[in-house]
């Protein structure tokens, strides 16, 4: 009798070693798919946020133009709106290639979002402004790179390419501005110029933190001694006493006929009497407003020169203070676009090394 016939058990069939595989194989292929459309569908959302910033960032570009200090900052400008709107299509083309529904909210919402923030930067000091500018970039800078990494893992070259050229350009907006914020912050006429409501802003911010008005009051009281010491005195000083000196640290605005004249007399008067500060202050006024005489300039006789001798003389320089009297000064006077945007370009370069641009 067989043993199957006596009632033992068989011992159970084996699978076959090629339905195994195939098992393991299937079940391996749905993971990675899985896993695909996960990083996938993450790739979309990350791109709609980029498509969104990236049409904030064309509308604050144009806002700006409006503030540009040189004609080729203001083509500058031109050309980085131009780029991002740019940009702005290709990311939308990437995410029509990855079967996106079509997002007809992010380009309006872009448009609202650059207003808003114009606006709220209106009652913000300059430097605020361009530092939530630079916050953009940053975040813009940051979702390329993650994006790159992320079209890395689901292997979509075309992704990859666009994020490569989002964070070259991210990258050098953030350098541009970071420069900006540091000829800000030497003092010096920065490639941006703020709005005139900035302008009260800062003001208002600095008259909390700076000892402005402490200084105001020195000026008054050299005034008021001056005025006592004389007759000379009272004539040199009579236009100055009865106008607006307004002391900011962006700003010294003086509503004078003669103003240039009536400056120089008050700092020669504050000087003989003995206010040493009153007449720096008012010395750095008069070189704000581009009013040093020829003979006062850190160029000797720059008015003389050509335009190349002049673009060559301030490629010299090496002091923001310095660079700062010559823009003020070839801005009031001669007014020359191509020797000023050489000083502000040399002035940009010392300050990407105050920055620690490359």
């Amino acid at each position: 009798m067989s043993t199957a016939a006596a009632g033992t058990p068989e011992a159970p069939s084996r699978p076959r070693r090629g339905l195994t595989a195939t098992m393991a194989n299937t079940s391996t292929a749905t993971t990675q798919t899985t896993e695909t459309n996960v990083v996938t569908d993450t790739i979309v959302a990350q791109l709609r946020a980029l498509e969104q910033l990236t049409q904030t960032e064309a509308q604050i570009a144009r806002l700006r133009i409006a503030q540009a200090r040189t004609d080729a900052v203001r083509r500058e400008l031109q050309q980085n709106g131009d780029n991002a709107v740019r940009r702005a299509r290709r990311i939308a083309d990437q995410l029509r290639a990855l079967d996106a529904v079509p997002d007809v909210v992010t380009p309006a919402l872009g448009r609202v979002l650059a207003l808003v923030k114009s606006m709220v930067e209106q009652a913000q000091p300059i430097d605020e402004a361009l530092l939530g500018d630079l916050s953009l970039e940053h975040q813009l800078l940051d979702r390329a790179r993650y994006v790159r990494v992320l079209a890395d893992r689901a292997e979509l070259p075309a992704v990859e390419r666009l994020a490569d050229d989002l964070v070259t350009a991210h990258s050098a907006t953030v350098d541009w501005l970071t420069t900006v914020l540091a000829e800000e912050a030497l003092g010096g006429p920065a490639a941006l110029t703020p709005t005139p409501l900035q302008r009260v802003a800062g003001g208002v911010v600095h008259a909390v933190s700076l000892p402005t008005r402490f200084a105001v009051a020195r000026v008054n009281r050299a005034v008021h001694i001056a005025y006592r010491s004389g007759e000379q005195a009272r004539d040199a000083l009579g236009d100055v006493a009865g106008k607006v000196v307004q002391l900011g640290s962006g700003t010294r605005e003086v509503a004078a006929a003669g103003r240039d004249a009536a400056l120089q007399r008050a700092e020669r008067v504050a000087a003989r009497e003995g206010a040493g500060g009153v007449a720096g202050v008012v010395h750095e006024t008069r070189a704000d407003l581009g009013s040093l005489k020829a003979s006062e300039l850190p160029i000797q006789h720059y008015e003389e020169m050509t335009a190349q001798r002049a673009i060559a003389a301030l490629r010299e320089l090496t002091s923001p203070a310095d660079l700062t009297v010559m823009i003020a000064f070839e801005e009031s006077h001669k007014n020359r676009s191509g020797v000023i945007s050489a000083a502000q370009t040399r002035y940009a370069s010392i300050a990407q090394n105050a920055a620690g641009v490359e």
